[in-house]
């Protein structure tokens, strides 16, 4: 098989790892992941007075990447801190080199996993976030990570049953400073960096080789016969037309936040029905005219999505409270609540931009947006 044949082929297994064997570039681990390595670290040797080093853990999709500590204190009974140097791979992430604590101590039991902030890591203090405000900065995804490895911890140091009752206090070396260059203070994060990841790898962000990586995608599954084709977010969004439209997985494109590098490609190589599917925030961009959805060089327009649930029925005591909420999810939230069919407006919005940018070619499009759990919270007609 030729190399071009070979990236080809390395696409149609939709998934990120294909897109870095394809571009040559290494991937790093999220904030997320350097945190329950330390935690899981940090709470082996509160249980058994050793710290593992390297210490081992199992990623969402089953990865197990090793860390190598580069910090570790034991105050025996009492608690124990453990520290890892993110390593973004070729990544440009302001985190990079960032040390990540994790200090982990006993709480009485049934008392759970509790989770505080540390120096370097912000805390809520608006709502719209997947937070309650007053939460510490560390989101579903790593607690969920967390929790589970400290469970496994106690069942396999303190005996099957046992429980995990600890609090774990996260920090990051310099994270205050750090977040300035983050969007954290405009979301009224406050006082450091969040504990972000899904996956626990940081794929590269290289437009040109994401974009190639793109184009493969649709020539596979045009190649394979495919005429209902999915370009997707991520990897929630994913699962999410999977199980509305039982897709195989050539017919996914990882398009992550490159929604007009998927429209150009399949303006100029059709199929019968491309579905956009991915959280809502982004569609909203994507709606607003914006054909790069990525945070650096797009942003919510709050505005636009007032004057778009100003269509749906909103009144402008309500149009007032989107335009001056602090993010999309907000806004979707507050017009749930009026029972203004926002998330709707904007799929149909999306839609019918894409179909703008398709020019006519002959490709039917539907358009499905999701929450960070990956529940449809707005979808059009396919058209």
């Amino acid at each position: 098989m030729s190399e071009a044949g070979e990236a080809a082929a390395d696409e149609a297994k939709g998934g990120r790892d294909a897109q870095l064997k394809h571009t040559g570039l290494r991937p790093g681990w999220t904030t997320g992941a350097c945190a329950t390595a330390a935690t899981t670290a940090a709470y082996t040797a509160l249980l058994t007075g050793d710290f593992p080093d390297p210490v081992t853990i199992t990623l969402p999709k089953g990865q197990t990447p090793a860390f190598a500590l580069a910090y570790e204190d034991l105050r025996p009974g009492t608690e124990a801190t453990a520290a890892v140097v993110k390593d973004a791979g070729d990544d440009p992430d302001v985190t990079h080199g960032a040390l990540v604590r994790a200090t982990v101590r006993p709480l009485a039991p049934g008392a759970g996993v509790v989770f505080r902030a540390g120096p370097g890591v912000g805390t809520v203090t608006r709502p719209g976030l997947p937070l309650d405000v007053g939460e510490p900065a560390v989101n579903p995804v790593p607690r969920q990570m967390m929790r589970e490895h400290v469970a496994r911890v106690a069942d396999e140091h303190a005996g099957a049953g046992a429980g995990a009752d600890v609090e774990i206090t996260l920090s990051v070396d310099d994270g205050a400073e750090i977040a300035r260059s983050t969007w954290n203070p405009r979301l009224g994060i406050v006082g450091g960096l969040s504990i972000l990841g899904t996956t626990g790898v940081v794929v590269p962000y290289s437009c040109s080789a994401w974009i190639d990586s793109i184009r493969r995608g649709v020539d596979v599954a045009r190649a394979a016969g495919r005429t209902h084709v999915a370009g997707c977010t991520g990897s929630t969004s994913e699962r999410t037309v999977v199980a509305e439209y039982r897709l195989p997985e050539d017919a996914l494109l990882d398009m992550g936040d490159f929604a007009g590098a998927v429209l150009k490609y399949v303006r100029r190589h059709p199929v019968d029905r491309l579905t956009v599917c991915g959280g809502f925030a982004k569609l909203s961009k994507l709606a607003a005219g914006h054909l790069d959805l990525h945070s650096k060089r797009s942003q919510v327009d709050k505005g636009f999505l007032a004057g778009l649930a100003g269509t749906g029925g909103a009144d402008e005591e309500l149009a007032d409270r989107i335009r001056a909420a602090n993010t999309g999810l907000a806004a979707l939230q507050l017009c749930a609540a009026a029972h203004v069919p926002l998330g709707d407006l904007v799929a149909e919005a999306a839609r019918d931009e894409a179909l703008a940018v398709l020019r006519g070619a002959p490709v039917r499009v539907d358009v499905i947006c999701i929450d960070r759990a990956g529940t449809v919270v707005g979808r059009s007609a396919v058209r």
